[in-house]
């Protein structure tokens, strides 16, 4: 059974990010499944670092993104609002070129927190960085 309390398609999860960090970076959300929500984020120009791998801070821009994305999902939005509270990560791996995907997944889903885990792969599936985000639920007034 999907954890979701809002079903949405990509598209209209797109139309939301217009003018936005997210599509500066060309972030692209790929899938919704029944306990997880997938994205992509080209390793190019925009963001790599000097030595032309992929910058950290855009790996937690990635996780950022889908772990925000995936909380603001299984709330009524109506009422409820999920915002970062605390982000950490580990690069393990290098990138420097391609794509890098992204899996979000719950921890814990509460009433005034949420904590999602994000593994970050390069395209030939090897883990290059791992994020947990800590999400806020705020009351809408």
């Amino acid at each position: 059974m999907a954890i979701w309390f809002q079903t949405s398609s990509i598209e209209k999860l797109k139309e939301r990010h217009k003018d936005t960090l997210i599509n500066h970076l060309d972030i692209q959300l790929t899938e919704i499944g029944e306990d997880y929500l997938c994205g992509e984020m080209p390793v190019d120009h925009r963001t790599v670092q000097p030595m032309g791998i992929l910058h950290g801070g855009a790996s937690v821009a990635l996780a950022e993104t889908l772990g925000s994305v995936a909380a603001n999902l299984v709330v009524d939005r109506s009422k409820k609002a999920c915002v970062g509270l605390e982000i950490n990560a580990n690069h393990l791996k290098s990138v420097r070129s391609g794509k890098v995907i992204g899996t979000a997944r719950p921890i814990h889903i509460g009433s005034s927190t949420q904590v999602w885990s994000i593994e970050i792969r390069n395209e030939a599936g090897q883990l290059t960085c791992i994020s947990r985000i800590t999400m806020a639920v705020l009351d809408l007034k």
